[in-house]
């Protein structure tokens, strides 16, 4: 439950003050529920705007490859 730091495309979409793992993730399902990115067809898959696209590296990604690319930017 350490406050990490969010860095680079994460902190564009959660802000860039210190916090937990827990936190992070629970800010990235407001962000992606507020904007709409869950696919209609597939729930499971999330459909990437700009900001999530700098994140992702692609179009969409599954919710099960959100901890890959969440890792990746904090420190």
């Amino acid at each position: 439950m350490k406050p990490m730091m969010p860095t680079g495309p994460l902190a564009a979409i959660i802000g860039s003050s210190p916090m937990p793992r827990t936190e992070v993730t629970s800010q990235i399902w407001k962000y992606i529920k507020r904007n709409n990115l869950q696919d209609k067809a597939n729930r499971r898959m999330i459909n990437a705007d700009d900001k999530l696209r700098a994140l992702f590296g692609k179009a969409q990604a599954s919710m099960f490859e959100l901890t890959k690319y969440v890792s990746k930017h904090l420190r």
